[in-house]
């Protein structure tokens, strides 16, 4: 599954590419990973440690989902372009903001305030002045299990 994120993250020109990961997973050759080898403290805990290893000339970032293979391409240029007018960018579907999710340089910050399994749910919906929402069509499934993979491949969701 990483390997189609990372494949997506590529298509739309993101780099570099990093990866919080657990332990010894292999990630694909042009990859950084990001060894965390304590999953069991959240989201929150993966993000800090994602975005404290991108090199200082990064001037944003893109959140991906592991767990998000179907991401469409698309969709993810969408959420780039719409750069600029706010330190957040988010998708958003049915009222909700979801991943992707890019983050300005000057709101890097803000994940450090973050705790748990909440990831940026935290920032995106206490600060809503700061998150400029792109409306996405179709929500990705969540691929969590090689079953859930299984049916994505026959029935094209989850």
């Amino acid at each position: 599954m990483l390997e189609a994120v990372v494949a997506i993250a590529r298509e739309a020109g993101l780099d570099p590419i990093l990866a919080v990961v657990p332990g010894a997973l292999e990630v694909p050759r042009d990859v950084v990973p990001v060894r965390n080898d304590d999953p069991e403290r959240g989201l929150s805990h993966s993000l800090q440690m994602g975005i404290a290893a991108l090199p200082g000339d990064v001037e944003a970032a893109v959140v991906l989902l592991g767990d998000q293979p179907t991401l469409p391409v698309a969709s993810l240029a969408a959420i780039v372009t719409a750069r600029g007018s706010r330190p957040i960018v988010a998708a958003s579907s049915g009222g909700l903001v979801l991943p992707p999710v890019l983050l300005e340089r000057s709101a890097f910050d803000r994940v450090a305030l973050i705790r748990g399994d909440s990831g940026l749910r935290e920032i995106t919906r206490g600060n809503p002045q700061l998150v400029r929402e792109v409306p996405i069509e179709a929500v990705p499934a969540d691929v969590d299990t090689p079953a859930d993979l299984d049916r994505l491949g026959s029935s094209g969701s989850v």
